[in-house]
This record gives C-alpha cells, structure tokens and sequence, in this order.
C-alpha cells in the first residue's frame, strides 16, 4: 500500500490540524462542521454539509445517497420540473 499526502502529528489531546491546501481544496472554512468516521483501519474526514445540495437551502432537509435534499427540490424532482 502507498502512502501520500502530508503528515501530521496528533496531539496529546487528539487534535490534528487540516492543512491549508485541503481545507482550501475542499471549501473548509473555521466554523465548518467535519464528520468523522472509520472505514477499516482508515480515518475518514468528510465536510458536513449545511444546505440542500441543490438550492442550499437549510430547511426540511432529508438525506439521500449521501447528500441532504430539501422538501422543495424532492417535490420538484419527483414532478420533473428544473431545479433551477
């Protein structure tokens, strides 16, 4: 197995800092919600997201394949109108 990306050390109180190039990469800003999960023997970060993937509302918000949908857009998904 090959290794890459930037090393960091963790702290004694379980801390690791993000560096800038992937929080940057990814739009992590301060403030940002990260969830934090285990998949085998990795570590996995992912951004939580806030909003409706689509209109990024944050109201009536429902999961779906990963990615949160608000009640507006699953109404006109499911009528076949645009989402624009």
């Amino acid at each position: 197995m090959s290794e890459s990306g930037i090393a960091r050390k963790v702290d004694r109180l379980g801390r690791v800092v993000l560096p800038v190039e992937i929080r940057r990469s990814l739009g992590i800003e301060v403030g940002d919600l990260i969830n934090v999960s285990v998949d085998g023997q990795r570590v996995v970060m992912r951004k939580v997201s806030s909003g409706c993937t689509f209109c990024d509302s944050p109201d009536q918000l429902r999961e779906f394949a990963d990615r949160l949908i608000c009640e507006a857009c699953v109404t006109r998904l499911a009528e076949g109108r645009p989402l624009t």
